[in-house]
């Protein structure tokens, strides 16, 4: 899952928050020294990963993609994924998307001094173009698939996968809700168990 989904896959516990979101910019067991409620957030971070990358339904999303972006297809799957929670975002949350992104924010900017070199490096960029409140929109998607694409050199050509977002525009949100669902439920149980570790 991609960001928007990490952060809400932490059921607004700030410390796990942290730990889900910037997860991806942490190597193997170099997780030890952060508090250990992050800890805990970089560990939900991989579980929620894992279920994901072996869950049937965002398989099948994947294979859709998979002639045209080989390994990339399950990268854009996340970002397809976020865009549908983020415009489907009163389904989910009662509080508005715009409150919620501009909450998390704060979050960042109040513990800066946590945040690994590479999540400090991006935040600026995130949230000058307001990336997370953007993923509802497609002009926001377009944009991050080719921010995505100038990121592996133009190999991936993922900015053409916007094309393929808007043809089986509703293939991919049958599948995110039908999945997204089964997500939440693993989720709230495995932060449960890490929570009474």
């Amino acid at each position: 899952m991609n960001f928007l989904a990490h952060i809400y896959l932490s059921f607004d516990d700030k410390e796990i928050t942290l730990g889900n979101f910037f997860a991806d910019h942490i190597r193997g067991n170099k997780y030890k020294h952060f508090p250990e409620k992050i800890q805990k957030g970089i560990l939900l971070h991989r579980e929620i990963d894992t279920f994901t990358d072996a869950h049937p339904i965002a398989r099948q999303s994947s294979k859709r993609l998979h002639k045209n972006y080989s390994h990339y297809s399950r990268v854009i799957v996340d970002i397809f994924y976020d865009h549908f929670l983020a415009k489907n975002w009163t389904d989910y949350s009662e509080v508005p998307l715009a409150d919620y992104v501009e909450s998390f924010y704060d979050l960042l900017e109040d513990n800066y001094e946590v945040l690994p070199l590479a999540t400090k490096r991006m935040m600026p960029y995130m949230i000058t173009d307001n990336w997370l409140l953007n993923y509802a929109n497609l002009t926001g998607i377009d944009r991050v698939l080719n921010g995505m694409n100038r990121r592996t050199q133009n190999k991936s050509k993922m900015n053409f996968a916007i094309l393929d977002l808007e043809e089986h525009y509703s293939d991919f949100e049958n599948e995110f809700t039908a999945f997204f669902e089964e997500l939440i439920t693993f989720s709230r149980q495995k932060f449960i168990s890490l929570c009474e570790d």
